[in-house]
């Protein structure tokens, strides 16, 4: 019996449409070649059933087939390039331990590379380990990577490894329920648009999710843990950013640095953050609903952002809970300020006085920390009295005419996760 009859055994083939092309179901068992034959033989629509073991990565497919592995199958590249290539729509790749690709940036070695043609095509379900990249959406349309376990490399510096999943203009694809490990940025998008990243699991990374000049998306529902940055939204209009979690990530839990127009809302950052909050540049956002809590600044302004809309959010335990140097008032309605000790005569749930979050000391002590030495000074106690008895003598910044008594919750689901990493 010869090799391909001996690898390849086909169970069943039915008719799709009269007059069209069986698509078949085709047994592959282990064989030096036999994955890569098996391709070569397919014809598309066909679904290839890999029986449990190894076999030779490092092809590229042409036409629409199925990979089925089933939780067993292995497919080891071969040091050069990506593991398996998509050049073909409607391509479907499930249940595949995927590894060995090259170690190339420039040709974005990875478990799985998708080119342009690669419409539709389908990533799921596949433990794709230990390649520069994890999966390339390379231009690839409405293509779907879902419920992967994705870990990098960690044999090189954090700036030099590879993403865990790189999406490059590719318009409506989708990356959901995945969990991503190690590598430099779980998931980076730049030059895309109406792409949709929701469910899944960061940690060990850079950045969780990494937007480059990617407009009118959604990012929902993630969560962050122990990253340098959670949730980094760069020059980029329209993103929806709802429900995300965010739990002891180093640097900021979520920044906005030349995002317009912008969605925050409903997400909890929590925790081990310089900053809980960053806002750069960052112009006619809605931040409202999201709980920032136990950082040591909760939310820094800079840069000349404006006409932003900050409402509803609960600012609990930060060091300091806005870091923001204007010359002028600037109001923010309806947030929840747990250093505010605050009165509530009628009930209605608001604070009887506004709140000024920042004060002249506040001013000094970011620009001079070394101050902090004299917190407990009669002149700083001084400067204090004299503000709160002579209202003149305060700086510009953030007045909330109508704070609000009490936070909403954490979310259930951040709380479990707090409770489990404490």
């Amino acid at each position: 019996m010869n090799l391909i009859a001996r690898t390849i055994t086909v169970l069943f083939a039915t008719t799709l449409l009269a007059g069209s092309a069986h698509a078949a179901d085709i047994r592959v068992e282990p064989g030096p070649d036999a994955l890569v034959r098996a391709v070569e033989f397919a014809q598309p629509g066909d679904r290839l059933h890999l029986v449990g073991g190894t076999y030779q990565g490092g092809f590229t497919l042409t036409k629409a087939l199925e990979i089925d592995g089933g939780g067993q199958a292995h497919v080891l590249g071969t040091g050069t390039g990506s593991v398996i290539t998509i050049d073909a729509p409607d391509v479907v790749i499930d249940g595949l331990k995927l590894t060995g690709s090259g170690t190339s940036h420039e040709t974005i070695d990875s478990g799985v590379q998708m080119t342009k043609e690669a419409v539709r095509a389908i990533v799921r379900n596949n433990r794709i380990e230990g390649n520069l990249y994890g999966v390339d959406i390379h231009g690839a349309r409405d293509a779907r990577v879902e419920g992967n376990t994705i870990i990098g490399g960690d044999d090189r510096l954090m700036s030099r490894r590879g993403n865990g999943v790189y999406v490059w203009n590719a318009p409506g694809a989708t990356v959901t329920g995945n969990t991503i490990r190690q590598g430099r940025d779980g998931i980076f998008v730049n030059t895309s648009r109406k792409n949709t990243f929701t469910d899944n699991r960061f940690e060990g990374l850079r950045f969780a999710i990494h937007y480059m000049n990617a407009d009118d998306s959604e990012v929902s529902g993630n969560i962050s843990i122990g990253n340098h940055l959670g949730y980094a939204i760069m020059f980029s209009k329209r993103v929806t950013l709802r429900d995300n979690i965010s739990l002891d990530d180093r640097d900021h839990g979520i920044m906005l640095n030349y995002a317009n127009n912008a969605r925050i809302e409903g997400n909890a950052v929590v925790g081990g953050g310089e900053k809980c909050l960053f806002v750069y540049n960052a112009n006619k956002n809605i931040i409202r609903n999201n709980r920032i809590e136990g950082c040591e600044i909760g939310i820094h302004f800079t840069g000349g952002s404006a006409r932003n809309e900050i409402s509803g959010n609960a600012f609990v335990g930060n060091r300091t809970q806005i870091k923001f140097v204007s010359t002028k008032d600037h109001v923010w309605s309806g947030n929840y300020w747990s250093d505010h000790a605050a009165y509530d005569v009628n009930g209605d749930g608001i604070a009887d006085q506004a709140f000024r979050p920042n004060d002249a000391m506040d001013q000094v002590l970011w620009t001079q920390p070394s101050a902090k030495l004299l917190l407990g000074s009669p002149a700083v106690q001084l400067v204090r009295w004299a503000q709160s008895e002579f209202p003149a003598l305060l700086p510009g910044g953030i007045v909330d005419d109508k704070p609000l008594m009490k936070p909403h919750e954490l979310p259930e689901t951040a709380r479990n996760w707090k409770a489990s990493l404490q």
